[in-house]
């Protein structure tokens, strides 16, 4: 039997065997490699780092993909439309404002907004929900307002410098995005003949669920190597300088992928630094990790999480020094 033939009787999706073989050594390696690092407190430190980062997320992911996997079963696309402002310029800070009402981290907007996407919203105005969303919501505001007691300044600062932010992104992408640079995965949206509703809630959950997690647990990997590999020392010495402590904070809020829902009490925790250097820290965090990128690479393509990412990085860091030296 020639390879043709044994090609066409292999079963669609099946892993060929040298694939399978493969793979198999490459986990051994990999095995063998890390059993030595095992009792290392540095490896479990970072174990547990990473499983923290991962099950702190996961559920809002969960949450995310259960959504997405809702809009795109059980809802109508004309609801979109007349939802949002037709016109997209005012479909942005809309978009924005519903952010609010979701309360979940960046794991749960990034699905949303991909199958917001899908089922005909404006791309501008599905990226400001999507930075909103992990950084306005009722739980997130609450969380800041017991992490800072007293401080009511700290809570409108944060709930302002977000808004701008995710506002001013969608008015960016309005003007100059790319549709190129989006690269989503094919999916089927909307109901298919012969599949009930339920049907296509279960396999949207699944694809959004198991595409978006491999990407999810890359991003704590990421996370957890900085925060075994870098010391505290280090925190220490960026303190004393106003402005090295702000662009600082907002590089350890991209590497550390604390949860919108807990990194209120991280900042609050780093009493060296100045109170804008702290929102910076709280407003950066939710909208720029190394998590979200992961997860908005394997969404919406390399090419759109590399721009999209870096630009709002610079917004939000001037956005929240803005609305510090304004309101704090």
């Amino acid at each position: 039997m020639n390879r043709a033939a044994t090609a066409r009787e292999r079963p669609s999706g099946a892993i060929p065997p040298s694939a399978a073989l493969a793979g198999a050594v490459s986990l051994l390696l990999i095995a063998a490699l890390a059993v030595p690092l095992l009792g290392r407190p540095g490896f479990r430190a970072w174990q547990t780092v990473c499983v923290a980062l991962t099950v702190q997320a996961l559920p809002f992911l969960l949450l995310g993909t259960i959504v997405s996997g809702a809009v795109n079963a059980f809802v109508p696309a004309r609801v979109f439309s007349r939802a949002l402002p037709r016109n997209p310029a005012l479909a942005v800070p809309v978009a924005g404002a519903a952010g609010v009402v979701l309360p979940g981290c960046e794991c749960a907007s990034v699905p949303v907004a991909g199958s917001l996407i899908r089922r005909g919203v404006t791309p501008a105005a599905a990226f400001a929900f999507l930075l909103s969303a992990p950084a306005v919501n009722p739980v997130v505001l609450v969380s800041t307002a017991v992490a800072f007691p007293g401080q009511p300044g700290m809570v409108a600062a944060r709930l302002v410098a977000s808004l701008v932010t995710a506002a001013t992104m969608g008015w960016l992408w309005l003007k100059w995005g790319r549709a190129e640079w989006l690269k989503m995965p094919a999916r089927h949206t909307g109901h298919r003949a012969g599949h009930s509703r339920w049907e296509e809630f279960r396999l949207g959950f699944q694809h959004d669920f198991l595409h978006a997690g491999g990407y999810l647990v890359v991003g704590a990997m990421a996370a957890a190597t900085f925060n075994v590999l870098v010391p505290r020392s280090v925190l220490d010495a960026f303190a004393d300088s106003p402005w090295l402590s702000v662009l600082f904070l907002a590089l350890l809020a991209v590497v550390l992928a604390v949860c919108s829902e807990a990194d209120a009490f991280v900042a609050a925790s780093l009493t060296g630094f100045s109170p804008t250097a702290r929102l910076t820290f709280m407003v950066v965090g939710p909208m720029v990790d190394v998590k979200l990128i992961a997860l908005q690479a394997g969404t919406f393509g390399r090419a759109f999480a590399v721009r999209f990412s870096a630009a709002t990085a610079v917004v939000a860091v001037v956005c929240a020094c803005l609305t510090g030296w304004w309101l704090l």
